[in-house]
């Protein structure tokens, strides 16, 4: 998370540095510093193993809901955290084109406040022997 914290203020730096206009520069900059937080972020979440949860990949989380329902003959399972994911991804989605309606800057500065915010939870607990992985 540490990683994609730094990318992410690489591309608000961009944008910001850009004046929220972008041209040609910019534009294959956040391509480029996006592309690989997205990468990153899909392949922490493959070796996490979350089932039913494909950050760049929508369309086969939709498929599977489709695909396993009982009317098409399937057994069903967890559609109940599918359909939380696929709804997860669509209020996010709405939420960033609301504020891309303000400015890019603001899109990329509120991921990057969560984002870093998650980091930062995440970390302590993470470092032995610190917060709440301490043993009693």
């Amino acid at each position: 998370m540490t990683v994609q914290v730094v990318l992410f203020a690489g591309a608000l730096g961009t944008t910001v540095a850009g004046h929220d206009k972008v041209g040609t520069a910019v534009r294959y900059t956040l391509i480029v510093l996006l592309g690989l937080v997205m990468r990153l972020q899909n392949a922490v979440v493959r070796r996490l193993g979350v089932p039913d949860l494909s950050t760049t990949v929508l369309t086969l989380t939709l498929i599977g809901l489709a695909a396993d329902s009982g009317p098409t003959g399937g057994a069903a399972p967890r559609p109940g955290r599918r359909i939380l994911s696929v709804l997860a991804m669509f209020l996010s989605a709405l939420a960033g084109a609301v504020l891309l309606k303000i400015g890019i800057s603001l899109v990329l500065a509120v991921a990057l406040a969560l984002l870093a915010t998650g980091a930062a939870v995440l970390w302590r607990p993470s470092v032995p022997g610190a917060g709440w992985a301490a043993a009693p």
